[in-house]
């Protein structure tokens, strides 16, 4: 397997959304991706003939990736569906609509086109839980499992796939006429970059495009949920109502207003929250965020008779909590948006179009909507570090946290945590006030420099 020594070089596989990492270098190359296709099979495909879908994103890689994943499937039984280029919404949809027993999605979300990576979705639409993962990865790092078989599975192309995703984010809003709504879409040259703009055209809206001709290379490349104010700049210069971008696989969306303003996915959150209890379709007065989002959230949300439960980081992690309390709202301040009413997992597309619903149902802006919270000020500092040492055998980090957490008190907090995804340690520190902010901001970035950095 590449010559290499996979019990001692891989201590994990899957981060917080799958596995990722750097194109046709390992873990994410083809024998892998084969692999995981047979693993796939031998956890969820009882019998021969077992469904599995594929959908991958815009980059260059995802034939390569794919063509293993089929070829590991196939060896295992598997009947394949390739559903192409499709948001990673639509994958999750279909696993439950077409009942199959997994979808493997091949991106990278937001990451450059260098990067890519398989998310794995089992029966229903729902991502894995940590202990299926678990199962899956012990598989990855031998292969004595696997065996020769005579019975060799199917393979064909599903491209329908799309036009019925599209069909289900349209009955979300009831097929709601959204004309008189200029939006600009930016699909990041990602996995929108054709289904979005045609969902809302559709819908009745003018649209105005940008990022929608994808060469395999610029997914991401200064577009997208990353750069949001870009659409916020085309959105003030041709007098839209306001913009979303779209993150590479489109299961997440960053919005700005009239005036070219980034709303935070916190400010879009509260508003969502708020808007689906006054229309009794909150069910619980609650919703889930993660750890990540602002306090002042909390602050707005419980002015308005409407709990808050945090959840770990990832659409999953939210999306586990909003299954165990039976809520159906959720999301992250990144921008993963979840209504359990319409998808299993994070969807900007039909995100997007619940916020039209609330815009078309009370006649306000997307500003006035938002305006519904006042933001703590806050940081996120993103360090590379050499190595993901565990956070309490770093005693000058531990001993910082601390005296943070002790300074701060009801003020403000602090969160410090290692990437799931990448060689990066991140910081959040948010308080009322700012100047205290830019002050342990810099006491966390010294003392992680010196320590680990």
């Amino acid at each position: 397997m590449d010559g290499k020594d996979f019990s001692t070089e891989m201590a994990k596989l899957f981060g917080t959304d799958g596995i990722r990492g750097r194109a046709n270098e390992y873990p994410v190359n083809a024998r892998i991706a084969e692999l995981l296709g047979r693993a796939v099979m031998k956890v969820f495909g009882s019998k021969t003939g077992a469904r599995v879908l594929i959908g991958r994103d815009t980059r260059e890689s995802g034939g390569m990736l794919e063509q293993g994943l089929v070829a590991g499937l196939l060896d295992a039984g598997a009947q394949v569906i390739r559903l192409g280029v499709v948001p990673t919404p639509a994958v999750a949809l279909l696993v439950q609509e077409m009942a199959a027993v997994a979808g493997v999605m091949l991106t990278a979300s937001h990451n450059p086109y260098t990067d890519n990576g398989m998310k794995v979705f089992g029966a229903g639409g729902f991502k894995l839980s940590e202990a299926m993962e678990a199962e899956i990865e012990a598989l990855l790092l031998s292969e004595e499992w696997i065996s020769e078989s005579s019975a060799k599975g199917s393979d064909e192309n599903f491209p329908q796939g799309l036009r019925q995703y599209a069909d289900r984010a349209k009955a979300s809003i009831g097929g709601m006429d959204l004309s008189g709504l200029k939006i600009v879409v930016d699909a990041g040259n990602g996995s929108g970059f054709e289904i979005a703009p045609q969902i809302f055209r559709e819908l009745g809206a003018e649209v105005i495009v940008m990022a929608v001709t994808p060469d395999g290379r610029n997914i991401n490349e200064s577009c997208g949920a990353l750069y949001a104010a870009k659409a916020g700049e085309l959105v003030k210069q041709s007098g839209a109502d306001f913009g979303i971008s779209l993150d590479g696989d489109a299961d997440r969306v960053i919005f700005t207003d009239a005036s070219g303003n980034v709303l935070s996915g916190d400010r879009v959150m509260a508003m969502c929250a708020i808007s689906l209890k006054r229309s009794g379709k909150l069910q619980g007065d609650a919703m889930v965020a993660t750890v990540m989002s602002n306090l002042g959230m909390d602050e707005a949300l419980r002015r308005e008779g409407i709990s808050v439960f945090r959840a770990g980081v990832g659409d999953r992690m939210v999306l586990e909590l909003m299954r165990e309390k039976e809520i159906v709202f959720g999301g992250e301040n990144s921008g993963h948006l979840i209504f359990a009413d319409h998808a299993t997992t994070g969807d900007g597309i039909v995100s997007a179009l619940q916020v039209c619903r609330m815009m078309k149902s009370t006649g306000q802006t997307l500003a006035e909507l938002a305006a519904v919270m006042t933001e703590y000020p806050s940081t996120l500092l993103n360090l590379p570090v050499r190595e993901k040492t565990p956070i309490s055998a770093l005693p000058k980090l531990t001993a910082l946290i601390s005296a943070a957490k002790n300074a701060f008190g009801k003020n403000g907090r602090q969160l410090v945590r290692y990437s799931g995804t990448e060689n990066k340690i991140r910081i959040l520190v948010e308080h009322r006030d700012a100047d205290t902010v830019d002050h342990w901001i810099d006491q966390f970035r010294n003392t992680i420099t010196e320590e680990i950095g």
